[in-house]
């Protein structure tokens, strides 16, 4: 793999965190956003512990699939394992995220499903899996390969009591995939306290079929994307 394309690989990671930095989607140093290796090594991620906020491109690793870092200087997250085998499960993956988000939070602790009521809410009109064993850290290959099997071919899942996973084919879908289910997340809490989600919107057929390409997610991210860098 040449060197260009290891910094360009580095560079999305970089700039998957910083969107997420820009927002809260996370306890103070919580949390990764990693990329598939072009060059079938493993894959880039955050190393730990960093704020998404304050991720340069010092603060990248790369590590095989068994979570042994390969490049870089960072430590190797905990969690390595939630990244691992999701992307060893799904081939159509090329990013995972994991984070912390509080009205994702919020709402899988109540027990309820997401409701997709919104255009936010549309990629995940086909459901948002509960992962619910009791686990404080998915540090194992074999969590990690039961997270994956919850997660099956969604967009994303619920960490219930933990925070949430999101994949999608790059570092800039996955990480709109995180930002759009948060928001659609706060717009059901919302709801909620004014009375609930009318029962006319609780199955929306179609309606959202507009949202299903990563097309739709990009011109999330192309958004979050400049006003970073508009505000560095």
């Amino acid at each position: 793999m040449a060197e260009h394309d290891e910094d360009v690989a580095v560079e999305k990671v970089v700039a998957g965190c910083r969107v997420l930095g820009a927002g809260d989607y996370g306890d103070p140093v919580w949390g990764h956003v990693s990329l598939r290796d072009p060059a079938a090594r493993g894959l880039w991620m955050k190393a730990g512990p960093r704020g998404f906020d304050e991720v340069g491109a010092a603060d990248v690793v790369l590590i095989d699939l068994d979570g042994d870092r390969l490049a870089g200087e960072g430590s190797v997250p905990f969690e390595y394992p939630i990244h691992t085998e999701v992307l060893r499960a799904r081939p159509d993956v090329g990013s995972v995220v994991h984070c912390h988000a509080p009205f994702s939070i919020a709402l899988a602790a109540t027990g309820q499903d997401l409701i997709a009521f919104s255009n936010g809410a549309g990629p995940f009109s086909g459901g948002v899996p509960r992962f619910e064993q009791p686990i404080g850290l998915i540090r194992t290959r074999e969590l990690g390969e039961a997270l994956a099997q919850t997660l099956g071919s969604a967009r994303a899942l619920f960490l219930v009591g933990h925070g949430l996973v999101a994949v999608g084919s790059s570092v800039e879908t996955a990480v709109a995939a995180t930002v759009l289910l948060e928001r659609a997340a706060e717009l059901q809490l919302l709801a909620a306290a004014a009375g609930g989600v009318a029962p006319e919107l609780r199955h929306p057929g179609d309606r959202y079929a507009h949202t299903q390409s990563d097309a739709y997610l990009l011109r999330t991210w192309d958004h979050l994307d400049r006003k970073v860098k508009a505000a560095r």
